[in-house]
């Protein structure tokens, strides 16, 4: 761990890194990943630069939606292993540094969930109101369905007990009622559970749909933030150095909300904001990245965004005007295969047509935009996807270490395998692999870990505040990072052309730029326009040094 992620605070300077344990590293050969793999790659992981991992769900599952269907919230699934697995693989993280942050989904549980078995058994069971039902499927009218390729309908029908149930998500997903007290209760306990086992904290998912109200979206209600403001609560008078991110996939302005005054989630995912670093490459302008950030509402100190490129889900689309969205599909998804739900289910090197200089573009200003960066598992050396697998499981295959058997994954026969392996021609695991990598010092893997250095060698990117600077050149994003007396100019070029660009640094004058990778030392500050030339898709970023 690096000394600033440090403190009770030290999400606010960490790099998290997402990963499937089911995809991660198979250690007994089932062609499934476990925790005992995934404990062996650690040091991998440790030497990337990581500070906090975080890791998809692990919990007992009927896997129609890939563990977010959770059947038992306090036991290991038992294709990854035990739950002395788990504390071993949580032992050695720690002893290397490295925090740890698991899923807690609140808003619904698998309809193979005890509760829900129970609750649909009987009108009359005492789980019955642990769940949302209703005599017609009316109520709630108008609220947006989410998953708009596959259901026409938030309410399904049971047909043991004649009446409809309410889901936000997938039919097999029923939600909770946060309503009753006792399911409040009970998810304290859970997290509890894992809490005391010793995981610093949870990746909270869907957190805005979980109260519903008549005449409403029931989305980001009142009555949300008060269930979210009782399990802050319970967290602080227990335990201390834990996090709650928040997966609110809104407006800037509504997930303002979710940190309340400091006083409900410590981090949240800035949506809006993945979007529109695409869109900015995609369109050599740096408007719609600008706009997006000044949009941003000011957060308490304790608080801190979420940011990242891609994750296991598709690239959502749905904090974007329509005018957009279609720009996001013609520029990224040409082909409609590609599409899903209202996003894009693709990998970022594919995204970019495996274009080296707009990735490092890309993770440039994923290092040096305000908030704590994500990095999903096998972008660091450029995995592909497979768009026609189906749901998103396109960019959830296979860790590729090496060029040999299953990508050095699994010793599993290949049918065996979780998912199939990526072998196309372009982003194969026999030339896209770690063990290549590790043996060539420009690799995108030695890359992201200098990147990753870098970033980490300063403290004003992870708590500085972020002034953009508005050169006549639009296909030049200009801003300075400042935090004290220390200060961090970034400038990035967003064109497949080389770009020169006028700077108005007149009130850093005396100022001596120096270059943060190559630690060269630029022509100092003055009055005049200062004048910088940048190849297609390149950055710098420049440590001020005064006298």
């Amino acid at each position: 761990m690096t000394a600033a992620a440090t403190g009770a605070a030290w999400y606010k300077d960490a790099v998290f890194y997402q990963l499937h344990v089911k995809t991660f590293c198979d250690s007994d050969g089932d062609g499934i990943g476990d925790f005992k793999g995934l404990t062996g790659k650690l040091d991998y992981v440790r030497d990337l630069g990581i500070d906090c991992l975080w890791i998809l769900p692990m919990y007992p599952s009927p896997f129609r939606d890939d563990g977010y269907d959770i059947s038992d919230y306090c036991s290991i699934h038992p294709s990854y292993g035990s739950m002395q697995d788990f504390r071993d693989f949580l032992e050695a993280a720690h002893a290397r540094g490295l925090r740890v942050i698991t899923e807690l989904v609140l808003n619904h549980t698998s309809d193979q969930h005890a509760w829900f078995k129970e609750a649909r058994s009987s009108r009359d069971h005492p789980l019955r109101d642990w769940y949302v039902w209703s005599d017609t499927d009316d109520r709630y009218a108008g609220v947006r369905i989410i998953f708009t390729d596959t259901e026409r309908s938030n309410w399904a029908w049971d047909p043991q007990t004649k009446q409809y149930y309410w889901h936000r998500f997938f039919s097999h997903q029923p939600d909770l009622n946060f309503d009753n007290p006792a399911v409040r209760e009970e998810f304290w306990n859970v997290m509890k559970f894992w809490l005391e086992i010793g995981v610093d904290g949870f990746r909270v998912d869907a957190v805005p749909y979980l109260i519903e109200r008549e005449g409403t979206s029931c989305e980001n209600l009142p009555e949300t933030h008060a269930v979210l403001k009782f399990l802050r609560q319970r967290l602080d008078e227990h335990f201390t150095d834990r996090v709650l991110l928040a997966e609110a996939n809104q407006w800037p302005e509504d997930v303002r909300h979710y940190f309340g005054e400091g006083d409900e989630f410590h981090m949240a995912f800035h949506f809006p904001l993945m979007p529109r670093m695409f869109m900015a490459v995609g369109l050599e302008d740096r408007k719609p990245l600008v706009d997006i950030v000044e949009r941003t509402p000011a957060i308490p100190e304790n608080c801190q965004w979420g940011i990242f490129l891609r994750n296991h889900d598709e690239l959502t689309l749905e904090m974007v005007t329509e005018v957009e969205r279609q720009y996001m599909y013609d520029e990224y998804a040409r082909d409609p295969v590609a599409r899903i739900n209202v996003g894009i289910r693709r990998r970022l090197a594919p995204l970019l047509e495996g274009d080296r200089r707009r990735i490092e573009l890309m993770n440039g200003l994923l290092m040096s935009l305000p908030g704590s960066p994500i990095v999903y598992y096998g972008d660091e050396i450029g995995m592909g996807d497979n768009i026609y697998l189906g749901d998103r499981n396109g960019v959830r295959t296979p860790m590729q270490w090496n060029g040999g058997w299953n990508a050095g994954f699994s010793s599993a026969d290949p049918e065996r395998l979780a998912q199939p392996l990526i072998s196309n021609a372009v982003y194969g695991y026999q030339g896209v692999n770690v063990e290549s990598q590790r043996r060539v010092e420009h690799s995108l893997l030695n890359w992201t870990r200098r990147l990753i250095r870098a970033r980490q060698s300063s403290p004003v990117f992870s708590r500085g505040t972020t002034t953009f600077l508005k050169p006549a050149n639009h296909r030049v994003l200009a801003f300075l990072r400042t935090l004290d007396r220390d200060q961090v100019l970034v400038v990035c070029n967003l064109a497949s052309t080389a770009q020169a660009v006028q700077l108005d640094l007149r009130e850093l004058a005396g100022a001596l730029p120096i270059e943060m990778f190559g630690k060269s030392v630029f022509p100092r500050i003055g009055a005049a326009p200062y004048v910088l030339t940048l190849n297609p898709y390149d950055f710098y970023w420049f440590k001020l040094r005064r006298l």
